[in-house]
C-alpha cells in the first residue's frame, strides 16, 4: 500500500543566516536512506561551507537564484532552472542576492555523516 508522508520534520542547517529545511522524504521524516526530498528556504546572505559528499544532489530553483560554486566555476541557477551536483565533487551554496526557495533531491539519502563539509 502507498505509505502518505503526513508533514515534512524541520531539519536544522548549517551555515548562517539559518535556512529552514523541511524534509518530506528521507533518513530523518521517513527512515527512508536511498534517497531524500527537501524543501529549502535559504534567506538572503545565506551561505554554508563547501562540502564533498558521497551523494548526487538534484537542486530544482523554485523562487529566486541559488550559487553553486565547483573548484571551475560559480554558476547562478534561477527559479526555473535545475542543477545536479555529483557525488566526490566539492561543492558550496549561497544565496547573496535575496530569499531562495528550492526543492533538493539527494541520492542517496542526505547524511551529516556523508556530507563532508569543510573546516
Amino acid at each position: 500500500m502507498p505509505r502518505l508522508i503526513q508533514a515534512s520534520a524541520r531539519i536544522e542547517a548549517a551555515g548562517e543566516p539559518p535556512k529552514v529545511i523541511d524534509e518530506f522524504i528521507g533518513r530523518v521524516n521517513s527512515g527512508t536512506e536511498a534517497l531524500s526530498i527537501a524543501k529549502m528556504i535559504s534567506p538572503q546572505g545565506w551561505s554554508e561551507p563547501g562540502q564533498t559528499p558521497e551523494f548526487d544532489e538534484y537542486t530544482v530553483v523554485l523562487r529566486g537564484a541559488l550559487h553553486v560554486e565547483s573548484r571551475e566555476a560559480t554558476q547562478i541557477v534561477s527559479a526555473g532552472q535545475a542543477i545536479i551536483t555529483s557525488a566526490g565533487e566539492w561543492v558550496r551554496y549561497s544565496t547573496p542576492d535575496g530569499e531562495t526557495e528550492y526543492l533538493a533531491v539527494c541520492l542517496p539519502a542526505f547524511s551529516p555523516d556523508t556530507v563532508h563539509r569543510d573546516e
